[in-house]
């Protein structure tokens, strides 16, 4: 007898109960953490990509780098003076916002404020950045990193990816003599141009990797002292 095709009735109990066991993990690991640590740093990651995140954990062993939701992160360290979990930390939750991550280290401030300070990656451009330069294919056979070297040093694009070029990305491409082949320059984008999804996706398609992240640090908690501190925007120490 065939199988009936009518929608059927899904639980999602056990979906549910997996969120709420993860949530109370990132509690209990960030809970742990304030007990073991003297520092706790609060972390910008908006946009931050997984490389990134395994490169400071890789670097930062004996430290403890924690992500999770704004709620749960907030709700961990206290949210007012009556249910923080130690003295002054429900300060420390008025700063997370956005995307952030909790590093707990003893590493001294001095440390952790240089690390973070010369970080930086290149990286490609999202959709809703500003291009970090103006992006022209050249005419003729399309290469793979679309002019932005010198021909002897890259190599044609391979000829099956002329249908996403064309279709996908609205480039005026054709194959000739079993090459990408484009009959006039093809402007992407502009230096400073609000990206769209498509620009960002033909940025990334021919390598172009000219935006730069960077971890901004601003607020730490030192457990010994009970207080937080900022760090301006001239990278001094300030009460």
């Amino acid at each position: 007898m065939p199988r009936s095709k009518r929608s059927k009735l899904v639980t999602l109990s056990k979906t549910e109960a997996k969120t709420r066991e993860s949530k109370e993990k990132i509690f209990d690991s960030v809970r742990e953490a304030l007990d073991t640590f003297q520092y706790v740093w609060v972390l910008q990651l908006d946009d931050v990509r997984t490389p990134v995140l395994q490169e400071i954990r890789s670097q930062w062993v004996g430290s403890r780098l924690i992500m999770g939701k704004r709620k749960v992160l907030i709700k961990a360290l206290g949210e007012t003076r009556e249910n923080e979990y130690k003295e002054n930390l429900y300060k420390l939750s008025n700063h997370i916002n956005g995307v952030v991550g909790l590093l707990f280290t003893n590493e001294d401030v001095a440390t952790v404020k240089d690390y973070f300070t010369a970080y930086e990656k290149n990286d490609y451009s999202r959709a809703g950045s500003l291009s970090p330069i103006d992006f022209v294919i050249p005419q003729g056979i399309v290469y793979s990193r679309g002019g932005q070297i010198p021909i002897e040093d890259d190599v044609p694009m391979v000829h099956s990816l002329e249908p996403t070029l064309r279709n996908k990305f609205e480039i005026p491409t054709k194959i000739v003599k079993g090459k990408i082949f484009l009959d006039q320059p093809y402007k992407v984008c502009s230096k400073g141009q609000k990206l769209d999804v498509r620009q960002s996706l033909i940025l990334k398609q021919f390598g172009v990797a000219e935006s730069k992240f960077r971890i901004k640090i601003q607020w730490y908690y030192d457990i010994a002292n009970a207080g937080i501190k900022e760090v301006d925007v001239n990278l001094n120490l300030s009460n």
